[in-house]
């Protein structure tokens, strides 16, 4: 039976315009009008029968007049209805009453357009209800995430489809203090349920250490304090030894461009981590990677061996007509050399260039990809699908080349899988404005890191890797890749630029929906894209565990009447460049 059997009498009035995906209607009873509400859903009388066009008001205009007062809102161009009392609707899908055995059916389709003079009717009370139960009851492909429920009606819940979610990227933004993270932990509760959860979560502050269960895992960069202890992927600590880096990073990190013998000073570095990789190999045992090998091929390498290259270039006396001169490359090196030093004794650094010895071997990279990648079935010894990086110890100058590096490794080692045993992985890039930003310096590790995920963006499900980008300021997130996430969750945004990115990204006949994002409430957030049937406003539920990104109550603690002070760790915290205990 369907849920929409509208009588004359309920009809609102008729369409008086039809264009490509928007209707003008013309309602003559000032009553009516009043009723009708900008953001409400409305149906629209199909050609077809069986069916219901589905729409979104976006305007309501009523001419101003001495005898009346104006419900609305924008004015319409004067010249293109002179009519009074008009309602722009954007159409959004299809209802059919009946598909095979299957009844009332939303589809996000339009396989007709309504006539001129077709009814149109508001979808309230009962029936916008039963109109929402629809619309929860996700049907099609890939398993149900429920993120919330229903603005529109508080008894619906906001379902979204999990395939098309993460298949086709999704980008999660909101001002601070919106309910961003609150809205990431929420989508991991429903994950965490799934017995094969596959996902990475960059965490650059930390804030999501409160997710505990079986199906988390924390790992956490290496800091200083982690230096000659020994600990492993297998303790919880990660190490990103220098050897893991592409020839591109490896430049970033160590040449300085300004400099006039820059050229210079990358072809000899290429030079020497080569042979000191070709070194490592045994010509016998690992023929076929000699066979195939780049500066870019993952082999570990002495770094020592390295710099005591490039110093003995740096100080080369070559063989003259009058006796022993200057080599060619004499003290033309001996800043890159002071830049090599200078990272390798660092001890924040000590993740890169002090790793164990145990990271030093070749298997290494299969166990740390194997942890990493693998789905929970195929490590039997490991709990958590669901990996948290904490990276908050990490230099925020090389945080960009650290994060896409473990993009890098998820990307490539997928790409080299049989078809048929690739497991899926999503990667959750939380702050992502800090390590994918829109403005880059030409060969910087920023620029880099905005190539690796433009790549996955573009190429990732190919391949079985998903994006969720996350960030409170999408206007300074690479334009390239938020083009390509199909599926919006947009809490509150008061930054003009920011709303104008996200506007850009809706539908055209979406494009008043963009409006409602500087009012939207704390834990409100609009939902458009590929994974949910209705572009629609929801009210996100309560993680489980909530991450520790809580405001701090200002007021509420400076009335305490005893003060909460720990300066004295915090300074040592600074001093020894870790929070471990």
């Amino acid at each position: 039976m369907s849920i929409l059997n509208f009588g004359d009498l309920d009809s609102l009035d008729k369409i008086i315009a039809v264009d490509t995906a928007t209707v003008t209607v013309r309602v003559d009873e000032l009553e009516l009008l009043k009723k009708i509400q900008v953001n409400r859903l409305v149906a629209l009388r199909s050609a077809k029968a069986g069916q219901h066009l589905i729409g979104i008001v976006s305007r309501i205009t009523r001419k101003a007049d001495s005898t009346s007062s104006t419900q609305t809102s924008t004015v319409e161009p004067e010249n293109e209805f002179p009519e009074n009392n008009l309602v722009r609707i954007a159409l959004i899908g299809t209802l059919v009453d009946k598909e095979g055995v299957t009844e009332n059916v939303f589809k996000r389709t339009l396989e007709t357009v309504p006539e001129i003079d077709a009814d149109c009717f508001s979808l309230e009370g009962e029936r916008l209800t039963n109109f929402m139960k629809v619309i929860s009851d996700v049907r099609g492909e890939g398993p149900q995430l429920h993120l919330g429920r229903y603005a529109l009606d508080e008894g619906a819940r906001a379902l979204l489809n999990g395939n098309r979610l993460f298949q086709r990227h999704a980008i999660v933004v909101g001002s601070t203090g919106s309910g961003k993270s609150y809205t990431t932990a929420r989508m991991l509760d429903q994950i965490s349920e799934l017995p094969q959860a596959n996902l990475i979560l960059f965490d650059t502050h930390g804030e999501y250490r409160t997710l505990q269960g079986d199906a988390f895992r924390h790992l956490r960069i290496a800091g200083p304090g982690d230096i000659g202890e020994n600990r492993g992927i297998e303790d919880g600590v990660l190490h990103l030894p220098y050897w893991l880096l592409g020839y591109e990073a490896l430049v970033a990190l160590f040449v300085d461009r300004s400099d006039q013998n820059a050229p210079n000073q990358a072809m000899l570095m290429t030079r020497c981590i080569v042979d000191a990789k070709r070194a490592t190999l045994d010509p016998e045992g690992h023929r076929d990677i000699l066979n195939n090998f780049t500066i870019d091929s993952p082999v570990p390498f002495d770094i020592e061996f390295v710099r005591d290259e490039l110093t003995n270039l740096n100080q080369e006396m070559v063989e003259g007509a009058r006796g022993p001169k200057q080599g060619p490359y004499f003290d033309k090196l001996s800043r890159l050399i002071s830049r090599f030093e200078a990272k390798i004794f660092d001890r924040r650094l000590g993740f890169i260039f002090r790793p164990p010895e145990s990271c030093m071997e070749m298997n290494w990279l299969e166990v740390m990809a194997h942890y990493l990648i693998a789905d929970r079935a195929a490590q039997d010894d490991v709990k958590g699908g669901i990996k948290i990086i904490d990276f908050s110890e990490v230099p925020s100058d090389i945080l960009p080349l650290m994060v896409s590096l473990i993009a890098r490794l998820v990307f490539v080692v997928k790409q080299w899988t049989l078809p048929v045993y690739r497991h899926p992985i999503s990667l959750f890039c939380d702050e992502a404005h800090l390590y994918i930003p829109e403005r880059t310096a030409a060969d910087s590790a920023d620029e880099i890191s905005v190539g690796i995920f433009e790549r996955i963006a573009k190429e990732g499900r190919k391949y079985g890797v998903g994006l969720v980008v996350i960030s409170q300021r999408p206007s300074e997130v690479n334009r390239t890749v938020l083009s390509q996430c199909n599926n919006v969750v947009a809490m509150r945004l008061t930054n003009g630029e920011d709303q104008s990115v996200i506007r850009r990204l809706l539908p055209d006949s979406l494009g008043g929906f963009g409006d409602l994002l500087p009012i939207l409430d704390i834990g409100e957030a609009l939902v458009v894209g590929d994974a949910s049937l209705l572009p629609s406003r929801v009210v996100v539920s309560q993680p489980r565990f909530k991450p520790s990104s809580t405001t701090v109550e200002f007021w509420d603690k400076w009335q305490l009447e005893e003060a909460v002070s720990d300066t004295s760790n915090a300074v040592r915290s600074w001093r020894r460049q870790s929070n471990a205990t």
